[in-house]
């Protein structure tokens, strides 16, 4: 089931029926939440009143208040430790400037961690579910890791809109 959801350019897209408010959660989509003052996107509300940023890792994993590392769901972005890989300086920028310093809020998916003892979470600041925005700006790739996999389809959409748009890592 496909439905057209419009690039930044006007232009339209085939993406997953179901992944407008996903692609409403980016800037470009304005990250609308909904006047429910729940977020856009989510299935279930994250809960309390978000939890601060200590420290961005890199562009997939955060450190929150009381030294929880969290890794983002749902994508993956290039390393910037041991072997620093292409565009994963500027990911890591762009995550920063997005969540640092701010208070987040967290939605759960299937798993609660990882194998690394990581909080697996998609993080929210505002209305933005910065997950997809990562995606969505090209600083990230979509990416499923069973049985964490909500957002799929509209993140590989995404994807597919930055390739098309030539942005972040696509431009090169």
């Amino acid at each position: 089931d496909q439905s057209g959801l419009r690039l930044g350019s006007g232009q339209a897209i085939e993406a997953p029926a179901g992944c407008q408010a996903v692609f409403d959660a980016t800037s470009r989509g304005g990250a609308k939440a909904p006047a429910s003052g729940g977020f856009a996107c989510t299935l279930r509300q994250p809960s309390g009143d978000g939890v601060a940023v200590s420290r961005v890792v890199d562009g997939d994993t955060i450190v929150i208040a009381g030294g929880e590392r969290v890794r983002y769901i749902g994508m993956d972005t290039p390393e910037i430790s041991g072997r620093v890989e292409p565009f994963g300086p500027e990911a890591s920028a762009f995550n920063r400037k997005l969540v640092g310093g701010k208070s987040v809020r967290l939605e759960a998916d299937a798993e609660e961690r990882d194998q690394y003892d990581r909080l697996l979470r998609y993080v929210y600041v505002g209305g933005l579910l910065v997950n997809a925005e990562l995606v969505r700006e090209g600083y990230a790739w979509a990416r499923a890791y069973p049985p964490n996999t909500r957002y799929r389809k509209c993140f590989e959409a995404l994807e597919n809109e930055a390739r098309e748009e030539k942005r972040g890592m696509w431009a090169r």
